[in-house]
C-alpha cells in the first residue's frame, strides 16, 4: 500500500511571487493536485531571478528532503535538477547539456567579437 501511496506523491515547485517575478516553493504534494495548492510539507525554495550577483538562490531543507526520498517520493525533473546540484542526488543528465550549450554559445559569442573587432573597417571611395 505505500508503493502505491508514493507513486502519487511528488516533490515538486509551487509557483509563488507575481507577474514577471516568479518565486517558487519546492513542496511534497500529491501529483493530482493543483500546483499552488494544497501540499503535505514545504522543504524548500527556489528564486529563480539571479540577483545583483548573478545567483539563483535556493534554500532546502535537507533532512525533511532526504526522509521524503528515503520513504519513496519520487522529485519532478526540475526539482531533481536542483537537487542534483545541491548534491543530494546525482547530477540530471539535462544539467549537463543545458552547461554545454551554454559554454557553446559563449565560445560562439567570444569568436563573433573578436572576429568582428579584427575586420577592417570598410573605407569610402
Amino acid at each position: 500500500q505505500t508503493r502505491a501511496f508514493n507513486m502519487v506523491i511528488r516533490i515538486r515547485l509551487a509557483l509563488h511571487g507575481c507577474k514577471n517575478r516568479p518565486f517558487y516553493h519546492i513542496v511534497v504534494a500529491n501529483r493530482k493536485w493543483k500546483r499552488d495548492g494544497k501540499h503535505f510539507e514545504q522543504v524548500g525554495s527556489y528564486d529563480p531571478m539571479p540577483n545583483e550577483r548573478k545567483e539563483k538562490l535556493v534554500a532546502l531543507k535537507l533532512d525533511r528532503i532526504k526522509y521524503w526520498l528515503a520513504v519513496g517520493v519520487q522529485p519532478t525533473t526540475p526539482v531533481a535538477k536542483l537537487l542534483g546540484l545541491g548534491g543530494i542526488l546525482p547530477v540530471h543528465p539535462r544539467s549537463y547539456l543545458e552547461a554545454k550549450r551554454h559554454r557553446e554559445a559563449k565560445q560562439k559569442e567570444l569568436e563573433d567579437t573578436v572576429q568582428s573587432k579584427a575586420e577592417p573597417a570598410p573605407t569610402e571611395v
